[in-house]
């Protein structure tokens, strides 16, 4: 997931960490601190390398030091905003190879934009790309599924407004899910423009009242490590 997802994804992005979402088990986090330490990799930050604060929904910040990967940033998740569990996001990965043999196990498309909705700018611009990549992509010949992935989350006013001229049932049919596309068949491109930054707004504004109480969290551990020092 994160950003070295979006570049194997064709939305180009430079990245300095990698971002894995992770099944929270205790066999799990026991084969995962081995790899961790093939990689030299120490926790830069709170909260703690513990189940109970992956289960919350916190990222575990790692800073890895062998040679092959020496200043990588490592987080790990299991719990985000708006996103299935992970047995879930498991079984609708995507597998993609390397010329090399080397399997890469990523998030589905829905999924990484569900998971990018956050209060960051950097992720709203990303999120455009990524789906308007997956459209060009695929618009000539679209499966069902991909019509209403790109409903649901198409990020530009003329994309969403040819879509609905081109598939006015499939539009109506998705408006309890997004509403602004109540306007997609009739509205201007300024309108819905303004419906897409509101629904923008809104989104970061959940995930802002999301992280409160684990920010709050957070400070406390920051102060309760700082007293034990």
């Amino acid at each position: 997931m994160g950003g070295q997802a979006c570049v194997l994804y064709g939305a180009a992005e430079f990245s300095r960490d990698t971002d894995f979402a992770i099944l929270a088990s205790t066999a799990n986090l026991s084969r995962l601190r081995v790899a961790l330490a093939d990689l030299k990799a120490e926790v830069i930050a709170v909260p703690p390398f513990e189940l109970k604060y992956l289960r919350k929904g916190h990222a575990i910040h790692f800073r890895c030091h062998a040679s092959e990967a020496d200043g990588m940033r490592v987080d790990v998740m299991t719990k985000m905003r708006g996103v299935d569990s992970f047995a879930k996001l498991w079984h609708r990965r995507v597998t993609l190879q390397a010329e090399d043999g080397t399997s890469y196990e990523l998030m589905s498309l829905p999924d990484l934009v569900k998971a990018k909705k956050t209060q960051r700018d950097k992720d709203w611009p990303m999120i455009r790309r990524l789906v308007e990549a997956d459209y060009f992509r695929h618009r000539e010949e679209p499966k069902r599924s991909r019509l209403g992935f790109w409903f649901l989350e198409l990020r530009t006013a003329e994309l969403l407004i040819e879509l609905a001229a081109e598939h006015p049932k499939v539009s109506r049919k998705l408006i309890k899910q997004r509403p602004l596309l109540k306007i997609a068949g009739s509205a201007t491109e300024i309108d819905l423009t303004e419906a897409l930054s509101e629904e923008e707004r809104l989104e970061r504004e959940a995930d802002r009242q999301y992280w409160i109480p684990l920010k709050a969290e957070l400070e406390q551990l920051r102060r309760a490590r700082l007293r034990s020092v």
